[in-house]
């Protein structure tokens, strides 16, 4: 089961993506449930977001995995996501796209233009392996629009891949002020 859950920021989607994520472990009868975190920790703000995100899954079971770049790479090397490791059960709750998708495109150790290309690869490796695979990303289009071309780009970019991946999903659903919205039913 492949769920794609997106929303602005502060909208809850994070807390409800746990809970599904959760759900599916239970009702896959998995053994495992990873947390791939992809946010680079630079900053007061981010830091404080990273905790956050940490406390809200206290408790829960997760084991989180950094991924700041390569998801492929990290699917493939990764002793709990091999392929015969997944025959035990994994769940996974990837978050977020959007910081995914920035950290290819700007990080030095990024896909640069082959950005598209390296998160969908990632993103099928990962889905192969998973009984349950949540993925997170942001509802960024009905801002202001873009002040530069560097900005449109990555719009672009992330515009691009979230629509491939509700595609490739069972199920996308979007939330709105904590509620959730099914948006494609699995």
């Amino acid at each position: 089961m492949f769920h794609v859950v997106t929303g602005g920021s502060g909208s809850g989607k994070s807390a409800y993506a746990e809970e599904q994520i959760c759900m599916l472990k239970k009702k896959t009868n998995s053994r495992h449930l990873y947390y791939i975190a992809t946010m680079v920790p630079y900053g007061k703000e981010t830091e404080q977001k990273i905790l956050r995100h940490r406390q809200m899954r206290n408790g829960k079971g997760f084991e989180t995995l950094e991924c700041f770049t390569d998801l492929k790479k990290l699917v493939q090397t990764e002793p709990g996501l091999r392929a015969d490791a997944a025959e035990e059960g994994i769940c996974v709750l990837l978050e977020c796209m959007s910081n995914l998708t920035a950290n290819e495109l700007y990080l030095d150790t990024g896909a640069k233009e082959r950005t598209r290309e390296a998160v969908l690869e990632g993103i099928r490796e990962l889905e192969k392996r998973c009984r349950g695979l949540v993925a997170v990303t942001n509802e960024v289009f009905c801002d202001l629009p873009p002040a530069d071309e560097e900005m449109q780009e990555y719009l672009s970019v992330l515009g691009t891949i979230n629509c491939r991946l509700a595609k490739m999903a069972d199920q996308v659903t979007e939330v709105v002020y904590g509620i959730p919205v099914e948006v494609k039913k699995g």
